[in-house]
């Protein structure tokens, strides 16, 4: 990423227990992130399009996608983003509660680029999203989303 600006990080998350504790696990990071929040797969769709009230947020680097959401879940919020011209380059990481196989397998044919089982111990859940920045924000190199 570039060191002129923080990572923009999209997280589409409904349960605010899980919103708190992603956000505090980002800022013990060592990576600068700006991170925005909508809770449901409508207000998700709403914020990538640039529909209002979203017309001037900016396009995020990596979205955090929960599964189990009110309104559209994020199989069809998945399904929207990676059938979208330029929505589709935004790397797309699945964190939810859900192990059940049909769940992975569906979120790989609509071509998610990672799939992590959120963790119930608080710990562990740092764990993850520490090794998430490592490998997201630090060594994969990501589009710069200019729209």
């Amino acid at each position: 990423m570039t060191k002129n600006r923080p990572v923009n990080i999209l997280l589409i998350e409904d349960n605010l227990g899980d919103v708190r504790l992603t956000q505090e696990a980002f800022k013990e990071g060592r990576i600068e992130i700006s991170m925005e929040v909508v809770m449901d797969g409508v207000e998700a769709i709403k914020y990538l399009q640039k529909e209002a009230p979203y017309t001037e947020k900016v396009t995020p680097d990596l979205i955090l996608l929960d599964l189990n959401l009110p309104k559209r879940d994020g199989r069809e919020v998945l399904k929207e983003i990676k059938s979208d011209e330029f929505l589709k380059r935004i790397p797309v990481v699945i964190l939810t509660t859900s192990n059940a196989e049909q769940d992975i397998m569906k979120s790989y044919n609509l071509h998610v680029n990672c799939y992590i089982n959120k963790p119930v111990d608080f710990d562990k859940f740092f764990d993850i999203i520490q090794k998430i920045e490592d490998f997201w924000l630090t060594t994969a190199i990501l589009p710069t989303m200019m729209r």
